[in-house]
């Protein structure tokens, strides 16, 4: 079957829920194929609280704490420092990668949040 990942959708919300996102890097997004415009912002986040129930089989543990996630934004600058507590606005995401294991993410904007 064809295209079939046009119909999976990813619940961003329910995956947030139970985490923490703290800010490790931005830099510009940048088109490589035409002439290195830039595009937007790309904030790259890590996981620092995660107490997701992944409603795991007996003896399984699963977390994603401390995994990274690259956020693309649609803004040349965005007001976020390394160290940031942060929220995304309008976030969607998409699964993608030949075992469904790798995140694409694009945000409207970021909100620094005062934890």
């Amino acid at each position: 079957m064809k295209k079939l990942n046009m119909f999976l959708q990813f619940d961003w919300d329910g995956f947030a829920k139970d985490k923490s996102f703290q800010v490790t890097d931005v830099k510009p997004l940048r088109d490589r194929e035409h002439n290195e415009t830039v595009l937007g912002t790309v904030v790259e986040l890590v996981i620092l609280k995660d107490d997701t129930d992944y409603q795991t089989k007996p003896g399984e543990v699963v977390s994603n704490l401390y995994e990274k996630l690259r956020v693309k934004i649609p803004r040349s600058s965005v007001d976020v420092q390394v160290g940031d507590p942060v929220a995304l606005i309008n976030p969607v995401a998409t699964v993608f990668g030949d075992y469904r294991n790798q995140l694409s993410v694009k945000a409207d904007d970021i909100l620094v949040l005062d934890e």
